[in-house]
């Protein structure tokens, strides 16, 4: 499951300009405590929260 995770993720920040090392490590450097399972869902069927996440983290 967490590779379909990272897949899912990546191509999610993908459409944002970044890739899913930059995202991850941005992710953790800004101590946002938000899981691999939990990013792909927001991806997936919350696109607004998760540009949310990618604009807290750019």
């Amino acid at each position: 499951m967490r590779s379909l995770w990272i897949q899912r993720i990546n191509a999610g920040v993908r459409q944002y300009g970044m890739s899913y090392s930059e995202f991850i490590g941005k992710v953790n450097s800004k101590n946002i405590n938000l899981n691999r399972k939990v990013l792909a869902d927001l991806a997936m069927n919350h696109p607004e929260a998760f540009k949310a996440v990618v604009d807290q983290v750019k």
